[in-house]
């Protein structure tokens, strides 16, 4: 599995073992992934390291990649450079070993303007993601578009959540683009690992490319995740307006399908417990 030192590959690592599969992280660096295993360390930009990582596998899990939209508008060609060109780098790997079945970490921006049901990539991130997509045609291959994973000890500062709750421990004001109405679908850390252990479980019955929107199914405004913190922590969160950003204004997924074809559903996804989980897992210092 590669990534499997992020936020979202440690709790697919857990999950996976707990569902009875013997996950192997792929890291960059030596790190802690879990509670055991053999760890492979390996770079999506280093051919032959991955080749030896997928040795002896049955499938890859493909978690690895750059995820900040925002910073892609500055920095595409990097954006490019890891999540597609790195994926081409790995997929040649498997290829190579006589490796077929992949399941691959997407976003649900890709779909861009809401209401859109075909691919309309805002930014280079979902374009570069996408791209990633197409190569995995010609493979066994399960895609996962996922939305806004929050809840538990989230590392990244930029995302929305784990400002919020800082602004709200140390009380400065939280910057806001726009007047706080842009709809976004929250999913939470767990139900978005065991989104990942169900697919892994499914990939022996699949017998080519298929994708699937994973979420809650339920739309939360900026504002919605600003008084649910305030709720959660007992404190104000003094908002700073900046001007809107060239985003879709509502972006929510439909996971119908993956929860009728896979047997998941969401069950810790509601606003109100993904910001306690995540208060609580905040620095001690917050509070």
């Amino acid at each position: 599995m590669t990534g499997a030192n992020g936020y979202l590959g440690r709790a697919v690592v857990a999950a996976l073992r707990r569902r009875g599969h013997e996950p192997v992280p792929m890291v960059r660096a030596p790190g802690r992934v879990g509670e055991s295993g053999s760890v492979r360390v390996a770079d999506l930009h280093d051919p032959p390291s991955l080749r030896d990582a997928v040795r002896g596998v049955d499938a890859v899990c493909h978690l690895a990649g750059r995820t900040r939209a925002r910073e892609s508008l500055t920095d595409p060609l990097g954006y490019f450079r890891t999540n597609a060109t790195g994926t081409l780098a790995l997929l040649d790997a498997m290829e190579r070993a006589g490796l077929r079945r992949i399941v691959f970490a997407s976003t649900g921006s890709v779909y861009g303007t809401p209401g859109h049901r075909s691919p309309a990539p805002p930014h280079p991130y979902a374009a570069s993601k996408l791209a990633a997509e197409l190569a995995l045609e010609s493979f066994t291959a399960i895609t996962l578009r996922m939305l806004n994973i929050a809840g538990g000890a989230d590392p990244d500062p930029t995302r929305l959540l784990p400002r919020a709750l800082t602004a709200a421990g140390c009380g400065t004001p939280l910057t806001v683009h726009g007047d706080g109405s842009a709809v976004r679908d929250y999913l939470h850390i767990t139900d978005a690992a065991d989104a990942f252990a169900a697919t892994v479980d499914h990939l022996p019955a699949v017998s080519r490319a298929v994708t699937y929107d994973v979420g809650s199914g339920v739309g939360s405004s900026v504002k919605d995740v600003v008084a649910a913190v305030e709720r959660v922590t007992g404190r104000a969160v003094l908002l700073e307006h900046l001007p809107a950003a060239a985003e879709p204004a509502v972006s929510i997924c439909d996971p119908a399908r993956v929860m009728a074809e896979l047997g998941w559903s969401p069950r810790r996804s509601e606003l109100e417990e993904i910001v306690r989980d995540a208060w609580s897992a905040q620095d001690r210092t917050l509070r």
